[in-house]
């Protein structure tokens, strides 16, 4: 019985040819298309995660357990031979390099700005972050430096200085004593996020620790891992080597960049939000095809479905009949959705999709590739059809309704 409905159902489907063809065409436009746009939008949120791991924050940082949510100087930890060797012995973490912090202020011939002052290692901070490829001016710190900055691009136009000009750093040790230091600037950073570009600059570790009494203590050590995901267990096991070291009375603990950067997670969850809405519309666009397409097929095949019932047949073997159909339609036009979009993906996740020079040029200031390619995977190929294939299948339900209400002798003399 059940391949008998089947076989009917497959016959009935191509009874209108034209219909049917058009009906496929749009499930498989909108699959298609959804598996291409999700793919894409995977791909600019690992661009735009990556961009805030690479310049700043990193993929894990060692800290201490309150330095997270207030900045203090007296947070510092101590650097530890027990820390680097558990970082070293981890496999998935590629580099390292430590920072110390202070907030001091910052003056030039003319004014004086407070900023956040970082202390690098100047061999190990470009394998940790992509701030030496964004400078404009000068060159980045290099190993031997010792009374060097890199300043960003809005801070340097505030104080009115440029590569070659000498800045005067003054602020407050973790130990509450005062520190100086003279630096000259040789080179001027954009990032492309004004708050980084007008609040902070890099110095060497060694003349940091040195000017402000903190030899031989960090605030932070930021790591490079090979992913950006699954790096939980890779904190837990951090956490168990370093188990014991701490900041005085404050326990050292590993981050990753999910607690390190949470606004940018609420950011992207509010993005995927307003992207869904648009996607949604566009799938009901369709289901409302595939409805109008249903509710025509039973008002055409009224008289059918009488006689066929006066002769029997039950309305639950004729909604069976036409939900076949429907599955039918529904997978055979997502299957083709699929493959298409999948196809058109894949080339454009090998050669790139690229916007010109101007956008070219713009997103190579901000570290950011030149091409762009979607990120072809099984949640980006199956996550936009899934949702067609259901809306689709409830559009399709809802005509047949009518058929459990046809009377046999009503329907056979119907218009």
């Amino acid at each position: 019985m059940v391949d008998s409905d089947l076989n009917i159902a497959w016959r009935n489907l191509w009874r209108n040819r034209r219909r049917t063809i058009l009906s496929l065409s749009a499930i498989a436009f909108a699959s298609a298309l959804l598996v291409f746009m999700l793919a894409m939008q995977f791909n600019q949120y690992q661009l735009l995660i990556r961009s805030g791991i690479n310049t700043t924050e990193g993929y894990l940082q060692i800290q201490a357990e309150n330095y997270q949510e207030d900045r203090k100087a007296r947070y510092r930890f101590a650097e530890s031979a027990v820390i680097d060797s558990a970082i070293r012995e981890e496999p998935r973490v590629a580099a390292f390099s430590k920072r110390a912090e202070l907030f001091c202020l910052v003056s030039s011939s003319e004014r004086a700005l407070g900023a956040l002052v970082v202390g690098v290692e100047p061999d190990k901070e470009p394998q940790v972050s992509t701030l030496k490829s964004m400078i404009r001016l000068g060159r980045y710190l290099q190993p031997g430096d010792s009374d060097s900055a890199i300043i960003g691009a809005l801070l340097a136009r505030n104080l009115g200085i440029s590569v070659g000009d000498e800045i005067t750093i003054l602020g407050t040790g973790p130990d509450g004593s005062t520190g100086a230091a003279i630096a000259t600037v040789t080179g001027i950073f954009e990032t492309g996020i004004p708050e980084a570009d007008r609040s902070f600059l890099q110095m060497p570790l060694a003349y940091l620790q040195e000017a402000f009494f903190m030899t031989g203590s960090v605030h932070r050590i930021v790591m490079k891992a090979d992913s950006l995901w699954g790096l939980k267990t890779v904190a837990r096991d951090l956490q168990e080597k370093i188990k014991g070291e701490s900041a005085g009375k404050y326990p050292l603990v590993v981050l990753t960049w999910r607690e390190l950067m949470p606004g940018l997670l609420e950011g992207i969850m509010l993005d995927m939000l307003i992207g869904s809405v648009m996607y949604l519309i566009l799938v009901l666009v369709v289901a409302f095809s595939i409805l109008n397409t249903f509710v025509m097929a039973i008002f055409e095949r009224t008289r059918e479905f009488g006689i066929m019932m006066a002769l029997g047949t039950t309305p639950g073997r004729l909604t069976r009949l036409m939900m076949s159909e429907s599955l039918f339609l529904t997978t055979i036009g997502i299957v083709l959705g699929i493959a298409l979009g999948s196809i058109v993906t894949a080339y454009f996740q090998e050669v790139g999709l690229y916007f010109g020079e101007e956008a070219a040029e713009m997103m190579k200031q901000y570290g950011l590739p030149p091409r762009v390619y979607p990120d072809l995977n099984w949640i980006t190929a199956t996550l936009g059809p899934t949702a067609v294939f259901l809306i689709t299948m409830t559009a399709a339900w809802l005509p047949t309704l009518r058929i459990r209400r046809l009377k046999p002798v009503e329907a056979i003399y119907a218009a």
